[in-house]
C-alpha cells in the first residue's frame, strides 16, 4: 500500500490544474496575451487548408471562365468590326443600283438616238436621280466660286490677277468641285484664286 499512497501523492501527468492557473494568471497580467504560441494540431491545419484549397479552386474556375468569356467577346467584336468595315458601303451601293440600271437602259437608246434633245433630257434625269441619291446619303457639293479662299475647304492650284479689286483673295474659278459628307470634307475643291 505504501507504493499506492506514494503514487497518489505524486501529481499525475493529466493533472494540469497548476498549469491552467499559471496560464490564466499570465493572460490576466498580459491583457490576454501569452508568451506561449498557440498550439494547433495537424487536424486543425487540415481543416483550415481544406476550405482555403476549395476556395482557391473556385476562384481559379471563376477566373478561367471570365478569361474565356473575355476572349470570346474579343473575337466576336473583332469579327463584327471586320464585317462592318467590309460591308460599310452596302447601303450606298444598294441605293445606287437603280441609277446604274437607268444608265444601262439609256446606253442602247443613245447609240440609236436621232433626237439629241431627248437623249440629253434622259441623261439629265439620270444625273438628277444620282445627285438626289447621294444627297440622301449625306453628300453635299461645295460652292466655291466667288467665295473667300478657305484653306480648310479649298486647295489652291494657281493664282491669276483678279478681274476686279473685290475678287482679290477670293475664288475666281473652280477646276474640281469639292464635297462634304455629313459636314466633313471628303474632297477639297481645286480652285484658282484672284491675286
Amino acid at each position: 500500500m505504501e507504493n499506492k499512497d506514494f503514487i497518489d501523492d505524486q501529481p499525475s501527468a493529466t493533472d494540469n490544474s497548476t498549469e491552467n492557473i499559471d496560464t490564466e494568471t499570465a493572460e490576466t497580467i498580459n491583457g490576454g496575451v501569452t508568451d506561449e504560441p498557440e498550439q494547433t494540431t495537424p487536424s486543425d491545419e487540415a481543416e483550415q487548408a481544406e476550405p482555403v484549397g476549395s476556395e482557391l479552386a473556385v476562384l481559379k474556375d471563376k477566373y478561367l471562365r471570365l478569361y474565356a468569356d473575355f476572349e470570346n467577346f474579343r473575337r466576336r467584336t473583332a469579327k463584327e468590326k471586320l464585317d462592318l468595315i467590309t460591308n460599310a458601303n452596302e447601303n450606298l451601293l444598294v441605293a445606287l443600283l437603280p441609277v446604274v440600271d437607268d444608265f444601262e437602259r439609256a446606253m442602247p437608246s443613245l447609240a440609236n438616238a436621232k433626237d439629241v434633245n431627248a437623249a440629253l433630257e434622259g441623261i439629265q434625269l439620270i444625273y438628277n436621280k444620282l445627285t438626289k441619291t447621294l444627297e440622301a446619303k449625306g453628300l453635299k457639293p461645295m460652292t466655291s466660286k466667288g467665295e473667300p479662299f478657305n484653306a480648310d475647304l479649298h486647295e489652291s492650284v494657281t493664282q491669276f490677277p483678279a478681274p476686279t479689286d473685290d475678287m482679290k483673295g477670293k475664288v475666281i474659278d473652280e477646276i474640281e468641285k469639292g464635297y462634304l459628307l455629313n459636314d466633313k470634307v471628303i474632297r477639297y475643291a481645286k480652285v484658282i484664286i484672284g491675286a
